[in-house]
């Protein structure tokens, strides 16, 4: 820090002062603050005044708090109530200089004070040594230099006569002008006498403001009345209640009281002192330092304590309830660790590694785990007791044995092997479906011969809404097993069936191994629908991967991505549907075994309305017996009317229609029962979609009968044939086209015949 030189007493007059701009808060007479400069004008007009033994500032607050230059354009863009500074130490760091600075009265802007600086040019001597062969150029001083004259500093109050614009007698210039005398070229006369008033004639223009003439501004006289008594004890007791909730506020108010005066007995300070040590915004702190009357001047400053005193006793609050919950979880925290230790010293619990090597082995201890299987299981616990509880390697590890020992290794379900129960569970359940049932039944019956479970890849393709789904579960039920349904319609991604990399985050295993651990069982039913809807995206294709598991040959040693461990899935029993076998792969489709479900005829369809589609539908729309019957004339009018497609989807919801519009008349009480025919079926469903196609009872010459292929299950033709000219021959040809131009001829014409074949 540079040494200042000694000032006995701060000058109660000092008209021109630099100014310092600030942001954020004012300084306050007799509070002290650390300023550092780093404009290179304004920090060499600080290092003069502090040579010529003037350190005094003026410090002045920025209207504008996002400005952030040191030195101002305006006059307009600081406040005019400032204070005044005496510079206490300088520590000069080269391109910076930090000031302490202690404030020690108001004062107001009078006007700036304009400097003209000129740049000085630097004079060098060389000097020559000829022995060393050496050049050494050396600067010299201003003051050394022959032939210059210096101009000093000069200061010039600019007339009010003079200049016309300036309006009182008290406002000044200041002109700082040196350089060569025999540089400058001649001044003209006017120049000449211009300068000799001071007024620069070309510099001044956009010249930042450096030095300010200021006036001191003292408070209006008052009187120690009741009222301000009182608003000085108010302030002192929220000053008191401030600093006993927060005790970094005692640092300010050393400040204040160092000095030696009794602050309480002055309301001047004691106004300053209470707006210092709040963190109020910079305007109001600046409406205070501009207050001139005391008594307001103690109002606005208690009115601010008053609102820092609110905001501690609110961080009071907030800062409480943190440390009681820290307390809270602290105290939980020790007391859980002494319970640790309390028990492990009585053998009641091992410790965490231990007791999860435990549990892990202890869900192992009644499964038949394959030894290949087992190393991999002990290598994994191995590694698990190296590893720190808390890194990511450990929550990995941990995961994955999860699931390597929840994996039901040599447990599978008691099958049934009783034919007469599962023909009486699969009639329950279903109607018709020979082909299919004959097909369980004899895999039911080889089993009960070999005396083992075994697993099948079954195939089950038809139309939509002919049950195959349904099916699914009814054969696991008859068969004893566990259910399981994963859809890959649309599936692109391989890793839902092969499982991800175990060293991807959040890596899962694939489909079939969450089966695996959700049934618990080695010989689970796993129904694998829409299997001709299968995707294939830019992350593989996932029916090439359902070669290896759905391959008897392969699926023995399933290897999935996740678990990287052979998998036994021989006993498991596959089940796939289609509605089309076309879009199936052809290894896929020769890995499987194909049973077709062709649609049902009306006889099956009306069986299977009475038998379950009825009851379902009269149980889901809560109604029984005595609110409704549909006969048979209406199902049969429903089936040939109204749902012509092969599986029996469409006539569900037809009945269910029926069945909710007789539930709403029931409950509006227009009937109490509704018997349902086919006269009044069109009240309930709407009109017919398919009519009657018979046009003749019996067809006359020249009509036959002929059938055509529909998605509804076909229909039936009548063909007409008729008499026709040569002539006509081609444009039956283009209006009913070349398919049917051959039928075009008839018999009766025998010249034209050879024209349309």
């Amino acid at each position: 820090p540079a040494t200042l030189p000694a000032t006995v007493v701060v000058p109660e007059v000092w008209p021109h002062v630099p100014l310092i701009a600030i942001s954020r808060n004012p300084v306050f007479p007799r509070f002290i603050k650390l300023i550092e400069l780093t404009n290179p004008v304004l920090i060499d007009l600080i290092r003069r005044k502090v040579k010529l033994n003037q350190p005094y500032v003026g410090i002045f607050l920025k209207k504008n708090e996002e400005n952030e230059a040191e030195v101002v354009q305006n006059l307009d863009d600081v406040y005019s109530v400032g204070t005044f500074a005496q510079i206490h130490e300088v520590q000069d760091l080269g391109d910076r200089l930090r000031l302490v600075i202690m404030a020690h009265r108001r004062i107001k802007i009078v006007n700036q004070i304009l400097e003209d600086f000129e740049v000085k040019s630097s004079h060098e001597m060389t000097l020559t040594f000829p022995l060393l062969n050496t050049t050494i150029n050396v600067p010299l001083d201003e003051a050394s230099t022959p032939g210059k004259k210096t101009r000093p500093y000069r200061r010039k109050r600019v007339d009010e006569k003079t200049n016309g614009t300036l309006e009182t007698s008290e406002k000044e210039e200041e002109t700082i002008s040196e350089g060569k005398s025999e540089e400058k070229p001649q001044e003209s006369a006017s120049e000449a006498a211009a300068a000799a008033e001071g007024v620069n004639v070309e510099g001044n223009a956009g010249q930042p403001v450096l030095m300010v003439e200021v006036l001191n501004v003292t408070h209006e006289k008052f009187r120690q009345t009741e009222e301000i008594k009182a608003l000085t004890q108010e302030l002192i007791k929220t000053i008191r209640d401030i600093i006993s909730m927060n005790p970094l506020y005692r640092e300010s108010l050393q400040q204040m009281l160092h000095q030696g005066q009794r602050v309480v007995d002055n309301p001047v300070y004691l106004s300053d002192l209470g707006a210092a040590l709040t963190g109020a915004d910079a305007q109001e702190l600046q409406q205070v330092l501009e207050e001139m009357d005391i008594h307001k001047r103690l109002r606005l400053s208690l009115a601010l304590l008053k609102k820092e005193y609110e905001l501690s006793k609110l961080q009071q609050k907030i800062g409480r309830e943190v440390e009681e919950k820290v307390k809270q979880q602290h105290r939980k925290y020790i007391l859980h660790e002494q319970l640790k230790v309390i028990k492990k010293e009585l053998g009641l619990e091992k410790d965490d590694k231990d007791a999860i090597e435990e549990k892990y082995r202890e869900r192992i201890r009644q499964k038949t785990v394959p030894k290949h299987v087992m190393d991999v299981l002990d290598e994994e616990l191995n590694k698990l007791s190296f590893l720190e509880s808390h890194s990511s390697e450990f929550n990995v590890t941990r995961n994955y044995l999860d699931w390597l020992t929840s994996l039901p290794w040599g447990v599978t379900s008691p099958e049934n092997l009783s034919l007469q129960e599962a023909v009486k569970i699969l009639d329950e359940d279903h109607y018709g479906m020979e082909d299919i049932k004959k097909r369980i039944l004899e895999f039911i019956a080889v089993s009960q011969l070999k005396g083992t479970t075994q697993g099948k890849i079954l195939c089950f393709h038809g139309p939509p809404g002919v049950g195959k789904t349904s099916i699914a579960r009814s054969i696991a039920r008859a068969l004893n097993r566990e259910y399981f349904r994963f859809s890959v319609g649309g599936m692109t991604d391989v890793a839902e069936i092969k499982g991800h990399r175990r060293t991807y985050v959040g890596a899962m295993p694939g489909k079939i191994i969450q089966c695996l651990k959700k049934t618990k069982t080695e010989n689970p039913l796993v129904l694998i629908d829409e299997v001709d809807k299968i995707g294939k995206g830019h992350q593989g294709d996932p029916a090439s991967a359902l070669l290896e598991m759905l391959d008897p040959e392969q699926n023995a040693n399933f290897l999935d991505h996740y678990l990287d461990v052979p998998v036994d899935l021989s006993k498991v029993l596959f089940i796939c549907t289609a509605n089309i076998v076309d879009t199936i792969p052809e290894p896929l489709r020769d890995r499987m075994e194909m049973i077709d479900m062709s649609g049902y005829v009306a006889e099956e369809k009306l069986a299977i309305a009475k038998q379950y589609l009825v009851p379902q539908a009269m149980r889901d729309s809560g109604l029984n017996d005595q609110h409704i019957h549909i006969q048979d004339s209406a199902l049969s009018t429903l089936i040939k009317a109204y749902c012509r497609e092969s599986g029996v989807r469409n006539l569900q919801k037809h009945i269910e229609k029926v069945s909710r519009k007789v539930a709403f008349k029931v409950v509006k009480k227009e009937a109490e029962k509704i018997d349902v025919s086919a006269d009044n079926l069109s009240e309930f469903v709407g009109k017919p979609v398919f009519t009657h196609d018979r046009m003749h009872d019996v067809t006359p010459p020249g009509v036959v009968m002929g059938l055509a292929w529909t998605a509804m299950g076909g229909s039936t033709l009548f063909i007409e044939t008729t008499l026709s000219k040569p002539a006509s021959t081609k444009k039956i040809r283009r209006l009913i086209g070349d398919h049917w131009t051959p039928r075009g001829c008839h018999e009766g014409v025998h010249e034209n015949c050879y024209d349309c074949c």
